[in-house]
C-alpha cells in the first residue's frame, strides 16, 4: 500500500479535486455523461479526497445526509494501492460516528466484490445506471 493522505471536508474545499476525479473516471474513462456526474447534493455531502505523498489527488468519494456513500472513484495510479478501501473506511467511520444505522451505496457490479469485503451485502436485483450495470449495497451497524 502506498502511503496517501485522506482529506475530509464540504464541497467548496474538497470540491475541485473530486470534479477532476470523478470526471476522468466517470466521464472520460467509463463515458458516463457529464450531466449526470454533477448535481446538486454535493453541496450536502461530507467529501473524502485521497492523496499520494507529492499531494496529488487520486481517489474521491462522499457521503450523503441520508447515509448513502457515493462518487466512489480512484485514478488509475490509485488503483491497487488501498486508497479505495481507506476512503470507503473513512466514510464509514464518519457515518457510525454521527449516528448512522447503516450505510447504502449503488455499486457498479464489477466493483460488488470489493464492497463485500468490507461487509457490504447486496440488496436487490441488478440494475443499469448510466449504462452501466449496478446492484444496490448495504451495510448495518452493530
Amino acid at each position: 500500500m502506498s502511503q496517501h493522505i485522506i482529506r475530509l471536508g464540504d464541497w467548496a474545499t474538497l470540491g475541485p479535486d473530486a470534479t477532476v476525479i470523478r470526471f476522468e473516471v466517470f466521464v472520460d474513462e467509463q463515458k458516463v455523461p457529464a450531466e449526470i456526474e454533477l448535481d446538486d447534493m454535493d453541496a450536502v455531502c461530507l467529501h473524502a479526497v485521497a492523496y499520494d505523498a507529492a499531494g496529488s489527488a487520486l481517489g474521491t468519494g462522499r457521503l450523503l445526509p441520508d447515509g448513502h456513500i457515493g462518487r466512489m472513484a480512484v485514478r488509475k495510479a490509485g488503483r491497487g494501492t488501498g486508497i479505495g478501501g481507506a476512503i470507503l473506511q473513512q466514510l464509514m467511520e464518519q457515518a457510525r460516528a454521527r449516528g448512522d444505522a447503516s450505510v447504502v451505496l449503488n455499486a457498479q457490479t464489477v466493483a460488488a466484490p470489493f464492497y463485500a469485503r468490507y461487509g457490504f451485502v447486496q440488496r436487490g436485483e441488478q440494475f443499469e445506471e448510466a449504462g452501466i450495470p449496478h446492484v444496490e449495497m448495504v451495510l448495518v451497524f452493530g
